[in-house]
């Protein structure tokens, strides 16, 4: 199975009225507090969204995300980790936010 086919199993999938046509999705850890805020933010923007916890998958599809993630964004994974059609954040930044979803 390729990394892409595990990310869309493990992705739970967050409704919201705006549905743009941005694939959001964020990877985070479901104890950060910085996590959560960005949560709240696509939540309070009314955001649909797909998101993973990373720390309640199996240790090995995590280690298979993480190395993905590096890899293709060329970047540290820290969290939250959002991706969208225009780009991506590490770490929590709702200025940023705002900047690629249009919101």
């Amino acid at each position: 199975m390729s990394v892409e086919d595990l990310i869309k199993k493990l992705v739970k999938e967050v409704d919201g009225e705006k549905a743009i046509e941005e694939n959001v999705i964020v990877f985070t850890l479901s104890t950060c507090m910085w996590c959560k805020k960005c949560k709240n933010f696509l939540n309070e923007s009314s955001m649909k969204y797909k998101y993973i916890d990373v720390d309640k998958i199996d240790p090995v599809d995590k280690a298979k995300i993480i190395e993905y993630l590096k890899n293709k964004y060329q970047t540290r994974v820290s969290y939250p980790f959002l991706i969208c059609e225009s780009g991506h954040v590490v770490g929590y930044n709702p200025e940023k936010y705002k900047e690629l979803l249009k919101g």
